[in-house]
Order: C-alpha cells, then sequence, then structure tokens
C-alpha cells in the first residue's frame, strides 16, 4: 500500500469512527427520549393521573422524540452507509429508535460490528467482543 493509500484509508477510518460517535450519542439521546414517551404514555393512558387522555409529562415529549427519532435516523443512515454494511443492519439499527430499551442493545452491537469492520479494511483479525 502506497503512502498516498494508507493516508485515505485513515481518513476513511476517522469519517467512520466519527459516524459511530455520532450515533452513539443520538441512541442514548433517543432511547432516553423514547423511555420518558413511554412512561408519559403510562401515566397518561393508563394511570391516568390528570384525568383520561390529560398529559402528565407534557405534550411536548411525543414531539421532542420525534424529532429526535429523524436526527438518530439521519445518523443511523450514515453510519451504515460509511461501513457499508448490508440491509438487515440498518433495519434493526432504525428499530432502536421505536422498541423500547433496543438503542441501548443495539448501540452495543453496533461497536462490535464497527470495530470488527474497520480491523477487516485494515487486515486484522476481528477483535473479540
Amino acid at each position: 500500500m502506497s503512502e498516498g493509500e494508507a493516508a485515505a484509508s485513515d481518513v476513511q477510518e476517522m469519517k467512520a469512527r466519527g459516524a459511530f460517535s455520532r450515533y452513539r450519542i443520538m441512541a442514548f439521546v433517543t432511547g432516553g427520549m423514547l423511555l420518558l414517551l413511554c412512561l408519559e404514555m403510562l401515566l397518561k393512558y393508563v394511570v391516568q393521573v390528570n384525568g383520561p387522555g390529560e398529559p402528565v409529562i407534557g405534550s411536548w415529549v411525543a414531539f421532542v422524540h420525534g424529532w429526535i427519532y429523524v436526527v438518530y435516523a439521519v445518523t443511523v443512515f450514515d453510519l451504515w452507509s460509511r461501513m457499508r454494511w448490508g440491509f438487515g443492519r440498518i433495519v434493526v439499527l432504525i428499530a432502536g429508535g421505536v422498541v423500547p430499551v433496543l438503542s441501548f442493545v443495539m448501540e452495543q452491537k453496533a461497536h462490535g460490528w464497527t470495530e470488527g469492520t474497520l480491523a477487516a479494511r485494515r487486515g486484522e483479525a476481528a477483535p473479540e467482543a
């Protein structure tokens, strides 16, 4: 590998690691907001703290989660496209923002996938999980 190819490879790895870092942040933020939304729905419709259908934490929770999910989906797509993974991985990563707690699980899986993919690109053995 020439010096120029090695430098380009290093730049690509830095961009991929940056994409994973952005995804990781959004996975935690989205997961937290989804848990808050679930709590709101539980208090609003099951416990009915303020009366039937009245917001407990606030009507803003669903709105904010929706927009955070859009940012999460963009970071998932960015990571997925940089890593050149199969379609199944984007499906489960996207589901992480919809299924409670799944974003935390998928963040750990994505970390392993990212490290494995980057190691394979460098021609090394994948790190053990």
